[in-house]
This record gives C-alpha cells, sequence and structure tokens, in this order.
C-alpha cells in the first residue's frame, strides 16, 4: 500500500472496501471472535476495515492495528473507536512488540504485498503466545475473481505493447495453497488450517471501476506509464464491469489459520 497518497484512501474505503473487503471483514472477524483472543494484533490494517468488524464482534479484545503506511492509518484515525482500539505504524516484518505478546494476529489481504513473506511470518510467530492463532486471508487465482480480472484485462489493454498485469503482480500473486503453507512452515507453523472460500459482492460497476483504478496502487503504476491515461483506464474499467453492473459477482480466497 506504499502508494497510497492524499485521497486514494477514502476511495478505498468507499468503494474497495464494499467491493472486495467488506463481505471477507465480517468472516474474518467472526473466526476470530470464536477463538476468544484478549488480545489482537491485525497487520497490513489499512483503513481499518478489518478492524471494523473485529471490534464489533469482540467487543471487549484489545485491538492493535497496524500498518507500513502512515496515510491510511490517518486516515482509518479519523474514525470513532472505542478505546480499546489503537492504531500504530508497523512493518509487519519487523514488528516492534515483544515475543509472547498477542492472542491472534488477523491479517487480511496483505501478505501478498509484503516482500519477505517468511520473515512476516516468523515475526508472527514470534509475537504470538504459545497458545496463539495466527488468521491469514489471501486471494485464490484470479480467473477465480471474475471482477479484478476484467478490471486487470481492460487496463492491460490500454498497453498492448507491455502490459501491466499488475493483479497478476500484485493483489493475485500469492494464490497457492502449497506455496502459503510452504512459508508458514518455514516459519515453525506446525499446525495449518487452510480452506478455500467463495462469498459474493454486489457490483456497482461506477463505482467499482472507481475504486480499482483510483483507490489502489494500480493508479500509480497507470500515471507513470501515462498520466493521461488515467481516464481512460476509468472508463475502460467501467465497460469491462457492465456484465457485473446491479448485479453479485463472485469472490474467492484462502482462509488459513495456522499455530
Amino acid at each position: 500500500m506504499a502508494a497510497f497518497e492524499h485521497s486514494t484512501p477514502a476511495l478505498y474505503d468507499r468503494y474497495m472496501g464494499p467491493l472486495l473487503f467488506e463481505p471477507w471483514a465480517q468472516l474474518t472477524a467472526e473466526r476470530a471472535a470464536l477463538l476468544n483472543p484478549g488480545r489482537v494484533l491485525e497487520t497490513a490494517a489499512g483503513t481499518g476495515i478489518v478492524t471494523r468488524a473485529l471490534g464489533r464482534v469482540a467487543p471487549h479484545a484489545e485491538i492493535v492495528a497496524t500498518d507500513l503506511n502512515p496515510a491510511v492509518l490517518a486516515f482509518a484515525e479519523q474514525s470513532d473507536w472505542p478505546e480499546q482500539v489503537r492504531f500504530q505504524v508497523a512493518d509487519a516484518q519487523d514488528l516492534p512488540f515483544p515475543d509472547d505478546d498477542f492472542d491472534l494476529i488477523v491479517c487480511q489481504f496483505g501478505v501478498m504485498f509484503m516482500p519477505d513473506k517468511v520473515r512476516a511470518n516468523q515475526e508472527a510467530r514470534r509475537v504470538l503466545k504459545a497458545t496463539g492463532r495466527y488468521l491469514i486471508v489471501t486471494f485464490a487465482s484470479l480467473e477465480l475473481n471474475p471482477v479484478p480480472e476484467a478490471a486487470g484485462r481492460a487496463v492491460d489493454a490500454l498497453f498492448p505493447d507491455d502490459p501491466l498485469r499488475y493483479m497478476e503482480r500484485g493483489p493475485f500473486s500469492y494464490v497457492d495453497p502449497a506455496h502459503i503453507e510452504r512459508d508458514l512452515r518455514a516459519a515453525r507453523f506446525t499446525e495449518i488450517q487452510l480452506e478455500r472460500m467463495t462469498l459474493s459482492s454486489r457490483v456497482i460497476a461506477t463505482e467499482a471501476a472507481q475504486g480499482l483504478v483510483l483507490g489502489s496502487p494500480l493508479r500509480a503504476e497507470i500515471e507513470q506509464r501515462d498520466p493521461g491515461a488515467l481516464e481512460r483506464a476509468l472508463e475502460a474499467v467501467t465497460r469491462a464491469l457492465q456484465p457485473w453492473d446491479g448485479d453479485d459477482a463472485p469472490m474467492t480466497a484462502h482462509i488459513v489459520t495456522a499455530s
């Protein structure tokens, strides 16, 4: 999320949240609440979408929500939060917390952006209590997520000689269950449960395009190629999402619990 600047977190929260993240946030929070944690660390918390859901279903838990990017946390902190929720800038690969500090660590749709995933897992294991759990949500393959797939193809078509392939390099770059399990075992997690699940999300084509093009790091990549292409990308993605406009679309992800 290092590309987020200025108004982008607001667009991310307003448009990407309902489209891609809020349904999973509710499920993630419900899974977390079943573990009855007293102290929860959230990594890659972004604008606080999962944090809000955690606060609703686990109102007595102390929640520390972290992200590497100060801009998204500053946006998140503008909301009203109960006193047991606090935000802190932190790198998931180098956590500023003591050993054995948390009952639960949650990371929804963040690990795919971490350069050293094994290191992030090692840090999670270090700060977890012996009985703690590590709950990760990461997207399944792009072809099982037709809305971002269509959006990515529409943007790539604007650069036929050198397509961005942002979706494959970014949010959908960590989709192989065997790879995920290897990285967790390399960090000495020994009990790993992984399941693939499909939820649905209501698509409003114009709003979804705003989120996918303007509210994500894709925006910066388009502008680096051609600053004048941003409006064309927005129009192209809006057209590409018309088949789902006003209807539900499937979203598929892996939910992983490690201990």
